[in-house]
């Protein structure tokens, strides 16, 4: 005790039976204690733990946040870039139905016609194609901005088989019964070029294939008019509509209406009075500008009536 006396006889001698007292009284709680202390350790590190992963979890999300801006600001780049591609195509396909509508005004017959515009055609698809060999270095949506009408870039909508490999195999275009054949006499002395068939009022006419909308509109005394691009040279022309649903530049499936025929067959090329009033689609079908017998390219099971 001398080399170690106790604290308490070291600081106060007198009072010894405090100390122990003192000594017997820690004794007894500093277990309690200890126990106490080493949750407190415990909790405090959990509590350490815990906002180590609460700054984790506030980085993980301050990085999403930024990363969800950054798509955010993308999307609204890409949401604007096709709202400009819209609008350029839609001011395209005006452009494209405008210069249409003007060959229908001055063109002579359906040959002139379908010359201008297979030429017009041809110039807007060697623009497209230089236009793609100009935008090699740009981006992927720089260049789909040069594919926004079929005539620009074929390759986007195309008929699944070529046109010449589908004789035997093609829709008629409305429900109905052939009035005048191709061929027949036409009543003004000469014959017919292509094929007449009488039909209810208000029927939809539908593509007798895939392919894309060269004409839609008034020409001379053929009505409302469409002329299907089939390519390969081959033309299908349907005249007699009293509306036409479609734009030029379209690309439109077999099967897909094109318009409506009216009330009666007034408009008509073919309205010598001898379908009874009902309304007359005439079909027409060229090759280079020629015209071609349309019947050896319907289906067979169709036979003389019209497809609904």
């Amino acid at each position: 005790m001398g080399r170690r006396p106790p604290p308490a006889v070291l600081v106060r001698p007198e009072d010894v039976l405090d100390a122990v007292r003192a000594s017997i009284l820690m004794g007894a709680v500093l277990p309690e204690l200890r126990g106490e202390v080493e949750a407190l350790a415990g909790d405090l590190a959990e509590l350490v733990r815990l906002r180590d992963a609460a700054a984790r979890d506030r980085a993980s999300v301050a990085t999403e946040f930024a990363q969800f801006a950054e798509e955010r600001q993308r999307l609204a780049g890409l949401v604007e870039a096709r709202r400009v591609r819209e609008a350029a195509a839609e001011g395209e396909a005006a452009d494209s139905q405008r210069r249409a509508l003007a060959f229908g005004r001055e063109a002579a017959g359906l040959r002139e016609l379908i010359e201008r515009l297979e030429g017009d055609i041809t110039a807007t698809t060697r623009r497209a194609q230089e236009a793609r060999l100009n935008a090699e270095a740009q981006t992927r949506e720089t260049r789909e901005r040069m594919a926004q009408l079929a005539f620009r870039d074929p390759s986007r909508l195309a008929p699944q088989s070529a046109f010449q490999d589908l004789r035997g195999q093609l829709l008629l275009p409305v429900a109905g019964s052939q009035l005048r054949g191709f061929g027949a006499a036409d009543g003004f002395g000469g014959t017919a070029r292509g094929i007449s068939y009488t039909t209810r009022p208000g029927a939809v006419v539908a593509a007798p294939s895939d392919g894309w909308v060269a004409f839609a509109g008034p020409f001379r005394t053929f009505g409302q008019m469409v002329i299907l691009h089939m390519g390969g040279g081959y033309h299908i022309l349907l005249a007699g509509l009293q509306r036409t649903d479609v734009t030029r530049g379209q690309f439109v499936l077999a099967g897909e209406p094109l318009g409506v025929l009216g009330e009666t067959p007034e408009g008509s090329p073919v309205a010598l009075g001898d379908g009874n009033g009902q309304p007359i689609l005439y079909v027409e079908f060229r090759k280079d500008g020629q015209s071609i017998d349309p019947e050896p390219w319907w289906a067979k099971t169709q036979g003389d009536k019209v497809r609904g």
